[in-house]
């Protein structure tokens, strides 16, 4: 066996044994590459340089500030707002509650960018009222957590700030409105599957739609809503790059919690912002790990060795894009959504352009793909929270998920097949 067959050997397979131990991943990323390293004969010098390279970006600056945007906004009260504009929305409805959990999640979505920020306040807010109006505890988990992944498409989503700087040469502003109609596609075709069980359950409607409440519920939420705007509309019409939007989202944020809304004093500022810096630092060590471990994969040539072996196996591009969705899905069931944009976009975006799917196509492919292994054991961590504010056992919740998951992967081939759903409103705005 050759040497570089060795070093990658070493490489993949201590980094899958100590994903199964249930290591951090931060530090199975960061070990396998150092035993491959060492392996080569290459200086440790090497990842403490490759660490650096991998956070020395200025785009990757837009990732803190999103995070401490979402927090703050999260945090100022506006999660009620939301949840009782998407009531004047949907509510009507029969299952209206499922109804406005799902909408609320795309509204708040696009400002958090996090799914299990988005189960874990909007979550602890809808599941006890769908209880306390008739909806079993399961499916009204199921529903908080299956649309929280609308929140990872809707902008300012940070992994796609990951996914952008990682792939090199994509346009933030192209993903951020890539992003907003595989959304709304998900969110009706999990509306579809809720209302269907709504109807088999007999779960009850809410009131009569009023156009006048929608009006004033509107006019209380613009505020919150406004921060997407002020992202999207800044970068889409080259006001100011994705950072700066980003920063001035997270000032724009900071007033309207603490002076418009008032759910936040100072001293809840500062809550807030260690909340940040703990889930910033987790972001970052993954980011700097995982630019070690994609610079040992490049100079082994594993990308290429991949991308061969998985074409070798068919050249219908038809069968390829299902088994790159196969892979996503897999490694989704073990690990978290960083590492899996982080380690594998070197290795699979090649081979989706290949046969002819555009980067940012790809992109939203993958972060759908992630987001459906969010809510997947054994790592699920959006299945675990959702479980834990449901107060409903892990093996409920992912029965009830079930119909759920079809609606989700039925969204996820359209956007594989039908370039037109991620590629539209970019073509539009370019």
């Amino acid at each position: 066996m050759s040497v570089e067959s060795m070093a990658i050997l070493i490489l993949l397979g201590s980094f899958f044994v100590m994903v199964f131990l249930r290591f951090p991943i931060a530090y199975a990323v960061a070990l396998a590459s150092l035993f491959s390293l060492l392996y080569q004969g290459l200086p440790l010098t090497t990842i403490a340089q490759q660490m650096v390279k991998g956070i020395s970006s200025f785009s990757l600056m837009a990732v803190p500030f999103f995070i401490t945007m979402g927090v703050l906004m999260g945090s100022g009260g506006i999660s009620e707002k939301l949840i009782a504009l998407a009531n004047a929305c949907v509510g009507w409805m029969r299952g209206g509650m499922a109804m406005v959990n799902i909408v609320s999640s795309y509204f708040f979505g696009g400002i958090s960018g996090s799914a299990a920020a988005d189960t874990a306040s909007l979550g602890s807010i809808l599941i006890p009222m769908m209880v306390d109006q008739g909806y079993d505890d399961d499916f009204s988990t199921a529903v908080t957590i299956t649309s929280s992944c609308e929140g990872l498409l809707v902008p300012p989503s940070h992994n796609m700030v990951i996914y952008a700087t990682t792939a090199g040469g994509i346009s933030v502003g192209s993903l951020f409105l890539a992003g907003y109609v595989p959304a709304a596609i998900l969110a009706v075709s999990l509306m579809i599957g809720s209302y269907i069980i709504s109807v088999k359950r007999n779960y009850p409607k809410g009131e009569k739609f009023s156009i006048i409440n929608l009006i004033k519920q509107f006019a209380v939420s613009f505020w919150a809503l406004a921060a997407v705007l002020i992202v999207v509309v800044g970068v889409v019409g080259g006001v100011f790059t994705a950072t700066e939007s980003a920063a001035i989202a997270v000032i724009y944020s900071l007033f309207v919690s603490v002076f418009i809304y008032k759910g936040l004093d100072w001293k809840g500022v500062w809550r807030v912002l260690e909340v940040c810096v703990d889930t910033l630092s987790i972001v970052l060590i993954l980011i700097a790990t995982s630019s070690i471990f994609g610079f040992v994969l490049t100079r082994l040539g594993v990308p290429k060795l991949a991308s061969n072996a998985i074409i070798g196996l068919t050249d219908n591009p038809i069968l390829l894009a299902l088994l790159l969705n196969l892979i996503l899905l897999i490694l989704g069931c073990i690990m978290d959504m960083a590492p899996i944009i982080l380690i594998t976009t070197h290795i699979l975006l090649p081979i989706a352009t290949s046969i002819g799917i555009d980067p940012i196509q790809f992109g939203i492919m993958l972060v759908l793909n992630c987001g459906i292994g969010l809510l997947t054991p054994p790592v699920g961590s959006v299945l675990f929270i959702g479980s834990a504010v449901g107060k409903v056992s892990m093996e409920r919740v992912v029965k009830a998920t079930l119909p759920f998951y079809l609606c989700m992967v039925v969204t996820l081939l359209l956007i594989t097949f039908i370039p037109a759903v991620s590629l539209w409103l970019p073509s539009l705005f370019r």
